[in-house]
């Protein structure tokens, strides 16, 4: 008897897994209806091949040459879309290969992989093409400010130093043309940096100007007969000295600071240590001792007493000699009213030019006059607000 035998109850002997195997009601089909559908897999196939390459043919001729390489990407995708639509419905249930093997019908996986194979090789192909190798971000640079090579600054900070410079420039340039020169004097003396800074201002100034004066007299005077003595009151930096150095014309500079070797110090509003003389008389005179060819003011007459300068350059130049002025067109208030002061301290125009939009030039030449008592001479330094003050916009 079995062990827990139950009445009523028989258990079979067998093992389980044979019995299964024994009772299975599932249909086996035959190693040739296998090979039979293999065969018409591979008809189909056959004519399928034919017929889309009769289609694409026909499209190609249709299209042109220009539309080839578009249709061949979309070729290559309808073909694998319609493989696979034709292998499911002919065989959805698994297709075992005959029992020798057969070729055909690996070729046919083959072919229905290998289409999305070439089609994911194309795109890594393309991507790789690219010249950053497929990545579609750029890779941040890391960017640093340049700096300078002369002064050792950023680009930023050069530009604030030289914002700083413009504003202590306009800072220099509305003291000097607002008060005497003899505040002019003592500014620098306590601090001679001004001066430095106003012209180093000023030299960027002139890189904006259509023309400079300077350059202009620089040209004029080349011409004049050597041994000609030029006085230039209110110099700067002496650039019309060092221009005409090399014509063997003598030039002396006169400003607040003196560089040690062109420049002369001189307040040219109250005295310029040259010789000559005022006449002594009420008789008509040009005063006597003088030494000097040409006098320039090239945009020189500052500061609030600024007719002591023409009144100190009648007094140093020779009878009949040239008086030249260059000055901000925008500072006269009356042209006629500075040209009449002008002739009543000793000068008679000869000529004017105010073709340039930024400066007007004048050319004076000096005549005998009577003596003037201070009364008189205090009357004509007063009018001295025909110029106007070279103001520039706040900022």
């Amino acid at each position: 008897m079995a062990l827990f035998e139950v009445p009523g109850w028989s258990v079979p002997t067998a093992p389980v897994s044979k019995l299964a195997q024994s009772t299975s009601k599932k249909r086996k089909r035959p190693a040739a209806q296998d090979a039979d559908k293999m065969q018409s897999v591979e008809v189909n196939l056959d004519k399928l091949m034919q017929k889309l390459g009769s289609v694409g043919k026909h499209q190609e001729d249709k299209q042109g040459p220009k539309k080839k390489k578009k249709n061949h990407g979309k070729t290559t995708g309808g073909l694998d879309a319609k493989v696979e639509h034709a292998t499911s419905n002919k065989g959805k249930e698994k297709v075992s290969s005959p029992p020798g093997g057969s070729i055909k019908g690996s070729a046919v996986e083959q072919s229905v992989k290998g289409g999305s194979g070439l089609r994911k090789k194309m795109i890594k192909q393309k991507k790789s093409s690219k010249p950053d190798g497929g990545k579609s971000e750029q890779q941040p640079q890391n960017v640093s400010p340049t700096l300078d090579e002369v002064s050792g600054l950023t680009s930023l900070q050069r530009g604030m130093k030289e914002s700083l410079d413009g504003a202590r420039f306009r800072w220099i340039n509305e003291l000097l043309y607002k008060s005497d020169s003899s505040e002019a004097v003592r500014m620098m003396k306590e601090d001679p940096a001004v001066f430095h800074d106003y012209h180093s201002g000023f030299r960027h100034q002139v890189q904006s100007w259509p023309s400079n004066p300077v350059s202009h007299y620089i040209s004029q005077l080349s011409s004049y007969p050597q041994n000609t003595i030029i006085v230039d009151l209110g110099c700067g930096d002496a650039t019309l000295a060092r221009g005409l150095s090399l014509k063997k014309l003598k030039v002396l500079s006169f400003d607040l600071i003196s560089d040690g070797a062109y420049i002369v110090e001189a307040d040219i509003c109250s005295h310029v240590p040259l010789p000559g003389s005022e006449p002594s008389s009420s008789q008509m005179s040009e005063g006597e001792a003088q030494v000097v060819d040409v006098v320039v003011c090239a945009l020189s007459l500052m500061g609030t007493n600024w007719p002591v300068c023409i009144r100190e350059a009648w007094r140093v130049l020779k009878p009949g000699g040239e008086l030249k002025i260059a000055e901000v067109a925008s500072r006269f208030t009356d042209v006629d009213e500075f040209v009449s002061l002008i002739n009543s301290v000793g000068f008679k125009m000869k000529a004017k030019d105010d073709r340039n939009s930024h400066f007007t030039l004048f050319e004076f030449k000096k005549i005998a006059r009577t003596s003037r008592t201070d009364k008189e001479w205090s009357k004509v330094i007063s009018n001295g607000g025909i110029l106007k003050p070279c103001e520039y916009k706040r900022r």
